[in-house]
């Protein structure tokens, strides 16, 4: 059986936890990534801040942020069938953790 690599190529921030996501074989999805910021990997991404520092990794072909999260490219290009089950197992995990905590 062979399953396709999905490779993201570019994308937009359109809103505070929303990208556009560009894939090489010509689809896009709209992500809204707010029910799955939660955990010790992705919490801090709850910051819109942090969030915003969202670059893309050429050589894997998907969305990094400077703590190291990041998201399967087939995961991201299959969001509407699978976004909904990540969402509900990140249900289960802690509470978001801010990467960026105001000064003290």
């Amino acid at each position: 059986m062979e399953h396709p690599i999905h490779r993201v190529v570019r994308f937009e921030l359109v809103g505070p936890f929303t990208l556009d996501v560009h894939f090489g074989d010509g689809t896009t999805q709209r992500i809204d990534f707010e029910p799955v910021l939660r955990g010790e990997l992705y919490g801090p991404l709850s910051s819109p801040a942090f969030f915003a520092r969202v670059a893309l990794d050429p050589e894997a072909g998907t969305l990094v942020w400077p703590n190291d999260a990041d998201f399967d490219p087939a995961i991201l290009h299959d969001w509407p069938t699978r976004g909904a089950a990540l969402a509900a197992l990140a249900s289960r995990w802690s509470p978001p953790v801010r990467a960026e905590r105001p000064a003290g």
